[in-house]
């Protein structure tokens, strides 16, 4: 039951009886020091200066939560506080006065003038009251600063949480209506290439779906689904389509965002290949250079910079680096002679490469 009720008190009352019962001993131990006398008066009088602060303070914080003081700005509450603040060591000095008086009436009957004994207590209670209202304020503004801390590290995180998955459920079905349209336009024209592509794409999206959990694969998982992408999109090219590599070894266990190569090679063939009339070629480059991975897609084409930059596949690559790496992380794409050239460049990551890669996508 005690542990109970102990449990209900506030903190704050915790350090109101701290503070003001340190001030109690502090009195008891300054009269023995300079050996006062110490009598059932005496302690009296002790108790009534604690009590007096308890119930002063604490009515000065009402009035700072009624007013809501503590959101106000310095600035504009310095001079309502410190009214505040003489109105309180105006009634603490009037309780202590009052019930002393009340207690030892005798060493008042002579008291030459209350105003100026008043107004001496005044002055010495402000020692108490300043150092409080200060310490008052410093726990709430720290208090304050921590939950707004922690308020913005959450709303960071669920606003990044939500883009994610937001970019997330935009790459799949963007993906997969332009590979849908490949394949019925094989239906016709060729059925047995038409079924080769869709076990292609069945194998493209079983990889998709098992990276919807990833924020990042390594390179060699992402060149995987690429190498599937680009071979169902040879099949409605044929000739047309040329696919090049250029992969560092080092690079394939490097981290990457999930579909943000094949959403790059998407847009080559979109956007490039797709619109000469003899084709053109694709390459992938990929390689270590000053610290960075650079992962690059370069494309036969002219660039649109209005259609490039507006793109779906594009924004979402520039927010995916974003959110993932900040600012550490680059993109832009360029005109470089008859290519198009999308260069992703990302810090290196120290990681250890003990998995077996394909051989015939380093060439």
């Amino acid at each position: 039951m005690v542990k109970s009720i102990l449990g209900r008190i506030s903190n704050y009352w915790w350090c109101q009886l701290f503070g003001w019962g340190m001030l109690g001993l502090s009195l008891l131990f300054y009269a023995y020091t300079f050996r006062q006398e110490i009598n059932a008066q005496y302690i009296i009088k002790i108790l009534i200066v604690v009590i007096s602060g308890i119930i002063s303070t604490h009515i000065l914080r009402y009035f700072i939560k009624r007013n809501r003081w503590l959101m106000l700005p310095v600035d504009k509450v310095i001079g309502k506080l410190s009214f505040a603040v003489l109105q309180t060591c105006l009634l603490f000095s009037l309780l202590v006065m009052g019930l002393s008086q009340f207690v030892d009436p005798e060493n008042y009957s002579d008291d030459p003038d209350f105003f100026v004994r008043l107004f001496a207590n005044v002055l010495n209670i402000g020692i108490y009251i300043v150092p409080w209202v200060l310490l008052y304020y410093i726990y709430h503004y720290l208090a304050k600063s921590r939950r707004q801390e922690l308020d913005t590290l959450k709303l960071e995180s669920l606003v990044k949480e939500l883009e994610l998955k937001t970019i997330k459920s935009h790459i799949n079905p963007h993906f997969i209506f332009n590979a849908l349209n490949s394949i019925r336009a094989l239906i016709d024209e060729n059925p047995a290439r038409a079924r080769n592509a869709v076990t292609e794409l069945s194998n493209i999206l079983r990889s998709s779906m098992k990276s919807e959990t990833l924020e990042t694969v390594p390179l060699s998982r992402e060149l995987s689904i690429v190498r599937d992408y680009l071979a169902l999109e040879h099949i409605r090219f044929e000739d047309r389509l040329q696919i090049e590599y250029d992969v560092k070894e080092e690079t394939l266990s490097q981290p990457v965002p999930p579909m943000m190569l094949q959403t790059l090679v998407e847009n080559a063939i979109k956007h490039g290949i797709s619109k000469q009339v003899n084709g053109g070629v694709v390459r992938i480059i990929s390689q270590m250079k000053d610290g960075n991975h650079e992962l690059i897609v370069q494309n036969t084409g002219i660039l649109n910079e209005h259609a490039n930059s507006d793109g779906f596949g594009l924004t979402s690559t520039r927010n995916r680096l974003q959110l993932l790496f900040g600012d550490r992380a680059k993109f832009d794409i360029r005109q470089v002679g008859n290519l198009v050239e999308a260069r992703v460049t990302i810090p290196e990551v120290q990681t250890e490469n003990k998995q077996t890669h394909d051989k015939s996508i380093i060439n």
